[in-house]
């Protein structure tokens, strides 16, 4: 860059920096960092129009005020589809111990237990063991259709018990 471009570059840097920083920092939502890269931006791509340094009227300031205006507008565009949610604290990421599950076991348990008060085996228990429906009545001896209506009221009585102790989590 040649001196006289130098110099004319610093008096329009001196002359409208003040302003356009101001002007820019309204734009950007107070952002003061975010205006003196726009401000630097702008002075830079008047650098590369040399035209705007040779203009002795005011419309090098609203040359300036346009182009920064533009890059606000244009990093506004870019950035809007990715939105970043700025937090001080990670969410937890919950990891299962187990627990829960013991504890509904027990809890399931303990109703089945006062459900069945030393009856014979049910046929939802034999079903809550992992038999199907056909090989409960195998087992126990009676019809299906037995099976299907005991493990429906049983269910119904479980559902009942746990409700009483406080339900499963």
């Amino acid at each position: 860059m040649a001196g006289s471009e130098t110099d004319l570059l610093r008096a329009l840097h001196e002359e409208h920096a003040g302003a356009l920083w101001s002007y820019v920092v309204s734009l950007t939502g107070g952002d003061r960092a975010r205006a003196e890269d726009v401000v630097q931006e702008t002075m830079l791509r008047a650098w590369r129009h040399p035209a705007v340094l040779d203009q002795t009227d005011g419309s090098a300031r609203g040359w300036l005020f346009t182009v920064a205006r533009r890059i606000v507008i244009d990093d506004w565009r870019a950035t809007r589809h990715q939105r970043e949610l700025v937090t001080a604290d990670l969410p937890e990421n919950p990891v299962s111990d187990g627990a829960d599950d013991r504890v509904n076991s027990a809890v399931v348990t303990a109703a089945l237990r006062r459900l069945s008060n030393g009856a014979p085996p049910s046929p939802a228990g034999v079903l809550l063991r992992g038999s199907s429906v056909a090989q409960a009545a195998a087992r126990l001896g009676i019809p299906v259709g037995t099976v299907k209506s005991r493990t429906h009221y049983a269910l119904h009585a479980l559902r009942l018990a746990l409700d009483e102790m406080g339900g499963v989590g």
